[in-house]
C-alpha cells in the first residue's frame, strides 16, 4: 500500500499558507496578525514589528504599537507605512496607533479579487505537489500505481476542498 503521509503534510502546509495568507488580509477590523509581515529597521537589522514593540487591540479600528524603546516610533511608523496595507498611522509620545479603515463595497470587492487569487496560487501548489508525488510512484506495479493515484487524488481533492472552505469563510467575512 502506498504511504500518503508526507504528502498530506505537504498539502496541510499550502493550507495553513493560505490561512495565513488570508489573515493578513484586513477586514476593517483590527487584528495584530496585519502588522506581522512588517519589518522595522532595529538598531542596524531588519526585524518583525513585533519582536520590537507589543502591539494590543485599542478598540475594534485600532491597534496600539508600544515600542520597549520609545526612540523606534518613527522607525515604527515608516515601516507601517511603507508598508502599504491602506491603514491610517498616528504616532505620539507613547508608541503608534494603526487605524483600519472602514471598508466600501467597492475595496470589498477588491479583497475578494485578491483572496480569489490565493486561492489559485494555493491550488496550483496542490497540482504541483499531486504531479512530484505521482511522479514517485513510477516504480511501482500497474495496479499498485492506479490505487497510489486514486489514493493521491483523494487528499488532493480535500484538500481542495478544506482550501475552498478557507476562502469561503473568509468571503463570508469580507462582505458582511
Amino acid at each position: 500500500m502506498y504511504n500518503t503521509q508526507n504528502f498530506k503534510i505537504e498539502l496541510k502546509k499550502i493550507e495553513e499558507w493560505l490561512s495565513k495568507e488570508y489573515g493578513q488580509v484586513h477586514t476593517g477590523r483590527a487584528t495584530p496578525i496585519v502588522l506581522d509581515s512588517i519589518m522595522v529597521e532595529s538598531y542596524g537589522t531588519r526585524m518583525p514589528i513585533k519582536n520590537v514593540a507589543g502591539i494590543t487591540i485599542e478598540d475594534p479600528k485600532t491597534l496600539r504599537v508600544a515600542p520597549w524603546d520609545k526612540n523606534q516610533i518613527k522607525e515604527i511608523e515608516n515601516a507601517v507605512m511603507s508598508a502599504n496595507l491602506g491603514l491610517s498611522v498616528v504616532s505620539d509620545s507613547d508608541g503608534v496607533r494603526v487605524i483600519f479603515p472602514m471598508l466600501t463595497t467597492e475595496n470589498r470587492t477588491k479583497l475578494v479579487k485578491v483572496l480569489k487569487e490565493k486561492l489559485e496560487e494555493a491550488r496550483i501548489s496542490v497540482r504541483k505537489e499531486r504531479q512530484t508525488e505521482i511522479d514517485k510512484t513510477n516504480d511501482l506495479s500497474e495496479d499498485e500505481k492506479k490505487r497510489a493515484k486514486d489514493d493521491i487524488q483523494k487528499c488532493v481533492d480535500e484538500s481542495n476542498n478544506n482550501l475552498e472552505a478557507i476562502f469561503n469563510k473568509k468571503e463570508k467575512e469580507i462582505m458582511n
